[in-house]
């Protein structure tokens, strides 16, 4: 049985994925993931000689532009509208493999954040050192 894919990017089970984490998260979480993104998005662009100027990547954006508004959970911030817009209009085989390298930056940013987090974990108190050392082991 076959349906209708609601959204462009629901074709990629791994691109869905990354859109719902992305939606998901803080503002913070999403404009970091927004700027790698573009990074991203105009270096695979480059190598593939398909922008050969800043005018050319300015028309990958407006070519997605929504003039309603916040039509899309992803308008509501210029800068994330932008990079989806810019991943949304490039050709499907680039997408996935930009899907990918943004797909390690999002696992690599969680990994971040749960060490932090552990570093700032309560410190056992001294006379436990000892069995802490002796479980790792």
């Amino acid at each position: 049985m076959t349906y209708a894919v609601r959204r462009w990017y629901d074709r990629d089970p791994l691109l869905s994925k990354m859109m719902r984490i992305l939606k998901d998260s803080n503002d913070d979480f999403q404009i970091k993931m927004a700027i790698n993104l573009i990074k991203v998005i105009i270096e695979h662009h480059i190598d593939t000689d398909q922008f050969q100027s800043i005018n050319d990547i300015m028309m990958a954006v407006k070519d997605g532009h929504i003039d309603k508004g916040n039509a899309r959970w992803y308008d509501a911030d210029n800068t994330l509208s932008t990079a989806i817009q810019m991943l949304e209009n490039c050709p499907v085989d680039m997408q996935e493999s930009i899907t990918k390298v943004i797909a390690e930056k999002i696992i690599s940013e969680f990994d971040n954040i749960d060490t932090k987090n552990q570093e700032n974990d309560e410190v056992p108190e001294d006379d436990n050192l000892d069995d802490i050392e002796d479980d790792e082991e």
